[in-house]
């Protein structure tokens, strides 16, 4: 690797007579840098001076360095940086390292104490930077590092002067990195944990000894050469060890349940758990984003809140992935005997795709309260007296791909007595992106919980219906795998009926009993298989009714009727005879036999902005300047990006004919290689942060087509595009 060098450069560095600052100005100058080595020499608590500076100094020279000595105070900041001015004539790095300690309790603190920390490590780096800024301004360079504190970021029992001046510094820097960043003034923050004049006493001997300053020393030049591309970062460092640090917020919860509701001291209690929640916290990088967040939040409080007027709704976050997918296959009976099933159990496949029933699930509402909450007075719902009596799913906007979030409103559309239970017809809208792609509703049955003088039936459920009375036109037999049950329910129901063998006694089950969704899969898998050309983007809906429970290992024979684009079917067991689903039918878009084939064409949008859009870009002129080496490849390469498992574009790369770059499909003929990723892995690898190697065996690349001409794009474009 190219050795980072500092030539031409001069280096300001504070508390520099020792410790850290000390490893900082000798490696600094060692790479050629121009150091102003500033030390009082004082002692821990700011008291006596020394001539550190002076032996620094004399030690840079005598390896053939530049340096000179500064004994200013930093608080007056002018001074130290006037020493680099009128020395060398500029200033491009500043690092603000100096410090004292004054250790107290807070009760016993003094002002004094209190005041002196702060001049010294807060106020110091604030005069200093302010020296130098204009300097850095003028030349459009700058770097400057902060040098913060773990007390800082997490406070410490006797440095409460020390812990408020430390995170002031990453403040301060935060809000420096703002204001630099036009003029190429690059501003972060080191927490440095080493041996120190700070520290050498109040680390046990043999840390001391281990928690070398030249462990550090590193980092921090790294953070101030020219080639570091981040501002406003806060870099922990210690034994040889480097982190990133940064504050994060809950995603929050609204303290109200609609907008005319008033914020009670109750109220807030009762959210508190959500408000502290830190599942999916994020990083706001900038103020504004603050400010965007809450306007976002208020708009969807208000719209949530519109659509909660008629049923209390519950709302929650469903994330997935082709892990995800894979595993429910397995768990619905795909298997890699079958090579139809293949597309659903390899993440690398090039129709890669999810079962529809597979999207039942973000909608499931067992484990919400959203029952609970709607039974009558006197009732109640909970998992030990729950049954999940039918299911309907309907894909309302384009198939959701293979990874992606979505959100789920849940809500119980009605509540019907059948005397010795209810049912609770629960209805669910996935959304994602805003858009309403899934609606789901189950029919739960509450056993004991009926006799409330509810009504028996609603126009608001979607019923099942009957077969048609003729012999099934095709029939389908499945035997089910001892281990059904276990494997599926690794598909999120963890209802240890399915699993537990003293459960599924006392429920009156001679062994834990398969789940009603899994054979249901089962079936959907034969239906799509034998009238959908084994395609799920062919489904629009699905209904079925849960009769009788299924043992892992029986036998599911699934029977079929096709009348229209509408597939009637029922389960039974093979080995009972019991029919266990009943009443169901999946609606298609187009009937496809077994063996024809439906793949659709693959839809995208043009006017999708990209991050990779200015990586093609790149591309493109990198072909312009060396086009005989691109006509070299000579081969076609389609680019299918993707956001959310979904294609939004498609870029050709064509190095055989046109030797050019364009957006779509190729123009003339077909592509010799296709490659499927994300926009956010395209901007990965063409950073080099991700390895196209190991973005293939993780899945993040999909490849068809020949697979090795995928490897004659690496040196054409790294020339030009570190792809």
């Amino acid at each position: 690797m190219e050795q980072l060098r500092f030539d031409g450069r001069v280096a300001v560095i504070t508390g520099a007579g020792g410790g850290l600052g000390k490893a900082y100005a000798l490696l600094l100058g060692s790479r050629g840098a121009k150091v102003v080595v500033n030390d009082l020499g004082s002692a821990r608590d700011g008291v006596g001076k020394s001539n550190f500076a002076d032996e620094v100094v004399k030690e840079i020279k005598a390896k053939g360095g530049e340096a000179v000595a500064d004994y200013n105070s930093v608080v007056d900041g002018e001074k130290l940086i006037k020493t680099a001015l009128d020395n060398y004539g500029r200033i491009d790095i500043l690092i603000n390292n100096a410090g004292i300690l004054r250790d107290r309790s807070f009760q016993k603190m003094s002002e004094q104490d209190w005041d002196l920390i702060h001049a010294v490590h807060l106020k110091g780096a604030y005069k200093t930077t302010q020296a130098a800024w204009e300097a850095f301004k003028k030349q459009k360079f700058g770097r400057v590092v902060m040098t913060s504190s773990n007390a800082g970021l997490m406070g410490n029992f006797g440095q409460s002067n020390y812990s408020a001046a430390k995170m002031g510094l990453v403040g301060l820097a935060s809000t420096l990195a703002i204001e630099g960043a036009k003029y190429n003034i690059k501003v972060n923050t080191i927490v440095p944990t080493a041996a120190s004049r700070l520290t050498e006493d109040i680390l046990p001997p043999d840390m001391f000894q281990a928690m070398k300053p030249d462990l550090i020393a590193p980092v921090v030049a790294y953070m101030v050469h020219e080639s570091f591309e981040d501002s406003g970062v806060i870099i922990d460092s210690t034994l040889g060890f480097a982190h990133k640090a940064h504050l994060v917020r809950s995603k929050g919860v609204p303290l109200r349940n609609k907008p005319s509701d008033a914020v009670t001291i109750e109220s807030v209690k009762e959210k508190w758990a959500d408000v502290v929640n830190m599942n999916g916290a994020r990083r706001i990088d900038k103020i504004a984003e603050v400010t965007l967040d809450l306007v976002q939040g208020l708009q969807e409080f208000e719209d949530r809140s519109k659509l909660d007027s008629a049923h209390p709704s519950y709302w929650s976050k469903y994330n997935y992935n082709s892990k995800d997918l894979v595993c429910y296959a397995l768990g619905v009976g795909a298997s890699v005997v079958n090579p139809s099933d293949l597309k659903f159990l390899y993440e690398s496949h090039e129709e890669f795709t999810a079962l529809p029933t597979f999207f039942i699930l973000p909608g499931m509402s067992m484990e919400s309260p959203v029952v609970g909450n709607a039974m009558p007075k006197g009732k109640y719902a909970d998992f030990t007296n729950i049954l999940h009596g039918e299911q309907y799913i309907e894909i309302i906007g384009d198939f959701p791909g293979t990874e992606g979030e979505f959100t789920t409103r849940n809500y119980v559309v009605d509540m019907l007595d059948k005397g010795s239970s209810a049912i609770a017809i629960v209805n669910s809208e996935v959304y994602q992106d805003k858009e309403l792609l899934i609606r789901t509703q189950q029919h739960i049955f509450v056993v004991g919980q009926g006799g409330f003088n509810g009504p028996r039936s609603s126009d608001k459920a979607v019923g099942v219906l009957p077969p048609p009375k003729r012999s099934p036109d095709a029939v389908v037999e499945q035997r089910t795998a001892e281990d059904q049950a276990a494997l599926y329910r690794l598909s999120g129901d963890l209802n240890p009926l399915h699993i537990d063998p003293n459960v599924a006694v006392a429920s009156g089950h001679p062994k834990p009993i398969l789940h009603g969704l899994a054979s249901l899969g089962f079936s959907v898998r034969h239906v799509i298989a034998k009238y959908a050309g084994n395609e799920p983007k062919n489904v629009k809906a699905i209904k079925a009714r849960f009769a009788k429970p299924v043992l892992p290992g029986q036998t599911l024979v699934t029977e079929m009727w096709l009348e229209g684009n509408r597939v009637h079917f029922q389960t039974k067991l093979k080995e009972t005879g019991n029919i266990v689903i009943a009443g169901a039918y999946v609606d298609l878009k187009a009937v496809v036999k077994a063996g024809a084939s439906s793949a659709p064409s693959q839809q995208t949008s043009s006017s999708v902005d990209l991050k990779s859009d200015s990586l093609f870009a790149k591309i493109q002129e990198g072909i312009k300047e060396n086009p005989d080496k691109a006509k070299s490849v000579g081969a076609v390469y389609l680019y299918n990006i993707t956001n959310n498992g979904k294609t939004v574009k498609q870029w050709t790369l064509d190095l055989k004919s046109s030797i050019s770059v364009y957006q779509g499909e190729p123009k003339t003929g077909k592509a010799d290689t296709t490659l499927t990723l994300s926009d956010d892995d395209m901007i990965e690898i063409a950073a080099g942060t991700l390895s196209p190697q190991v973005a293939y065996l993780k899945g993040k690349i999909k490849i068809s087509g020949n697979i090795m001409l995928a490897q004659k794009l690496g040196p054409l474009l790294k020339s030009g595009a570190k792809l």
